[in-house]
């Protein structure tokens, strides 16, 4: 059941990732500042990884069904999708500074999936 969740997400983000660059290419690069462009860039470039992360996770899923830390990780990682690359995206958009500061609580979240996955292959089920 988490597999498939952790699939769905990873696929819809994925999605929502292209879209919003292509937004980017074709809407905002010429309201945007180029550093502007830059940060909404960098959150398009972390969604899409970590939505193929998300599609990984959900595949390892089908092999560990029951394992804890790969659904904590599928959890971590949408949560690092919101925080990281959400903040950036508005950052983007709005330019207000404070938004900056939720990015690093993202990216801990985005190494705290990755350090789950490894545990989970560390020990045997």
């Amino acid at each position: 059941m988490m597999s498939r969740v952790a699939i769905l997400l990873g696929a819809g983000n994925a999605a929502l990732a292209i879209l919003f660059g292509a937004f980017a290419a074709h809407t905002l690069r010429d309201s945007l500042s180029q550093r502007m462009l830059e940060v909404f860039h960098t959150g398009v470039d972390f969604h899409l990884y970590h939505s193929l992360g998300m599609l990984v996770i959900g595949l390892l899923l089908i092999t560990k069904p029951t394992n804890k830390l790969l659904k904590l990780a599928v959890i971590s990682m949408l949560t690092g999708i919101i925080l990281f690359c959400g903040s950036l995206y508005l950052l983007a958009i709005t330019e207000i500074s404070w938004l900056g500061m939720i990015t690093p609580i993202g990216g801990i979240a985005f190494i705290v999936s990755w350090a789950l996955v490894m545990v989970a292959f560390l020990y045997r089920d």
